[in-house]
């Protein structure tokens, strides 16, 4: 059976950005339930889409197979599929996806009991295996750097101390345990245990290793005035984004007598399609409040070659 389509977050800003048209090939990195992918193809454009998770293919009836193709892959692997320089546009949504965190079989959600799993494709380490392992001191500094989560150091130390006793196996368990630890919600309007788990999911698929990766590789598959499209959905991404795509386009900070400057790698690889990010009108955080902290940055890949740092 067809699942209903999805409609995924600032779609018409990133289809807007990325100007697709018949006869030209864009990659969509991050397909999820093909919200991008869906609007990219009704252009007339052709989609080659890439998901390291094997479940997100049952999104994929009824695409057409002459302008569509899914590769299990992931989207660092892109140039490696597709060829250097040869796609007119690269889409990626960053994070978890709304169907991840509404499977509890998946162990995204604290909101639902599951098995404390969190892996966005089939093999590696669980969450489980990572909570119930780590060294403290190693726990600690993935939720602080991470999460974000000040008290790391407490919160690692009192999983340390219960796993000896009973390792943890399930999300719910988990989450009240945090909770707990951080001596409860008392008014909080955000659960306590929120930045543990982005912090936990995080390590478990190397996301932020993944989306340096995968820049450097759409800034090899891209062709001369294709253009980039990322995402993000918290400071941690989109802080790599930013980096990244202002270093390319040739914007490094001078220096000063505090940080001596950047040298640049090669000439400019990228121009910014617009300065800033770009965030979701007020309608679509209505209509879905997980838009709510999406930042979009985008850019033009230029005629320069591909940086000697990307190598």
């Amino acid at each position: 059976m067809t699942e209903a389509p999805h409609v995924s977050v600032l779609r018409d800003e990133v289809v807007e950005a990325l100007a697709p048209a018949p006869g030209e090939t864009h990659v969509d990195g991050t397909f999820g339930a093909g919200g991008y992918t869906r609007a990219i193809l009704a252009t007339g454009a052709t989609v080659v889409a890439f998901d390291r998770d094997p479940t997100a293919r049952r999104f994929a009836d009824g695409l057409p197979g002459d302008r569509f193709r899914l590769v299990e892959a992931r989207f660092s692997e892109m140039d490696e599929v597709v060829g250097a320089g040869a796609v007119d546009g690269v889409a990626l949504d960053l994070g978890v996806s709304s169907m991840q965190l509404d499977e509890p079989d998946r162990g995204f959600s604290f909101m639902r009991d599951g098995p404390l799993d969190m892996r966005m494709g089939a093999s590696g380490q669980t969450a489980a295996d990572l909570v119930n392992t780590a060294e403290p001191a190693e726990l600690a500094r993935i939720l602080f750097v991470y999460g974000e989560e000040r008290q790391s150091r407490r919160v690692a130390a009192a999983i340390a101390r219960r796993r000896a006793e009973q390792p943890f196996t399930r999300t719910v368990e988990l989450a009240e345990f945090i909770e707990k630890a951080l001596g409860g919600r008392r008014g909080a309007k955000v659960h306590p245990a929120t930045r543990s788990f982005q912090a936990i999911r995080i390590a478990v698929n190397e996301e932020l290793a993944e989306l340096e990766s995968g820049l450097v590789a759409a800034e090899r598959a891209l062709k001369p005035g294709g253009r980039l499209c990322v995402v993000t959905f918290h400071s941690l991404e989109d802080r790599i984004v930013k980096s990244f795509l202002t270093v390319r386009a040739g914007r490094t900070p001078s220096g000063s007598r505090h940080a001596p400057p950047v040298e640049a790698s090669g000439a400019p690889s990228f121009r910014l399609l617009f300065n800033g990010a770009k965030s979701p009108g007020e309608a679509e955080v209505a209509a879905n409040p997980r838009a709510r902290s999406a930042k979009l940055r985008a850019a033009v890949r230029t005629e320069a070659p591909v940086w000697s740092d990307a190598a």
